[in-house]
């Protein structure tokens, strides 16, 4: 059976156990950053920080309300990225048959830098990050290792309020649901986000635009249209011997 997370945002107080936790336990190295203001940092997911616990702040009424938001790969059930990578490609982007876990393998070094924007414009979470100095794509890969060790995630392991939880994705989906109802008597526009397409289930209490830009799912830069477009193009050529770079 499948894996999945399901993220309690109403119990998260961005303590970043769970961002510190995964740069650890993947020994990623410090990344150059700066104060900009926020509790937020680094400012933004990349190659060194795949999960990230995003802060927002907005004036409601004449009260401040503070929003936190532990932003990670959603590991999408029929994950796009892996479509449009095999079209440039095929083994860049793999998917765990037993977790679900998506995974970015060493191929990714292979491809461009175009072929890496391509694959990045078909996340509707705007997730994948790449090393410029390796060509690496990076994100979360669900703690894999771990995972089929029999052990909880780093940022599961480590949450101390609740906010992170991991098991069997019916297990998660039933839970998130009477979290959700519980949450609901209190917050009406509570909701949980894209629950039938991710393996990273997140509760929001409020409009989701308060948490995060991609707290739920994006449509591509490029129209689906265009992209599928695109994808069959890349398809119909795959075999005209065009080397990349």
């Amino acid at each position: 059976m499948s894996k999945s997370f399901f993220i309690d945002t109403t119990r998260c107080t961005a303590c970043r156990g769970c961002q510190l936790a995964c740069k650890e336990w993947f020994e990623l190295p410090a990344n150059k950053t700066k104060q900009l203001g926020t509790h937020q940092n680094p400012p933004d997911l990349n190659a060194y920080n795949y999960k990230l616990v995003r802060f927002s702040e907005h004036m409601i009424g004449d009260r401040v309300e503070w929003y936190f938001f532990p932003d990670q790969c959603r590991h999408c059930v029929y994950p796009p990225c892996q479509g449009a990578a095999d079209t440039v490609l095929e083994g860049v982007v793999i998917q765990d048959e037993a977790t679900g876990a998506v995974i970015f393998t060493e191929k990714s070094t292979q491809i461009s830098k175009d072929d890496f924007e391509y694959i990045r414009e078909s996340c509707p979470y705007d997730i994948p990050r790449r090393d410029e100095k390796t060509g690496r794509m990076a994100k979360c890969v669900m703690c894999i290792d771990r995972v089929q060790a029999g052990m909880l995630p780093a940022c599961v392991k480590v949450c101390p309020t609740g906010t992170m939880n991991f098991g069997d994705r019916e297990d998660m989906l039933a839970l998130a649901q009477k979290r959700l109802e519980k949450v609901q008597k209190t917050h009406p526009n509570a909701m949980l986000a894209n629950p039938d397409d991710v393996n990273v289930i997140y509760l929001l209490a409020d409009a989701p635009e308060r948490y995060h830009t991609h707290s739920v799912a994006q449509a591509s830069p490029r129209s689906r249209k265009q992209l599928f477009a695109s994808v069959r193009n890349r398809l119909a050529t795959a075999g005209d011997g065009v080397e990349r770079s």
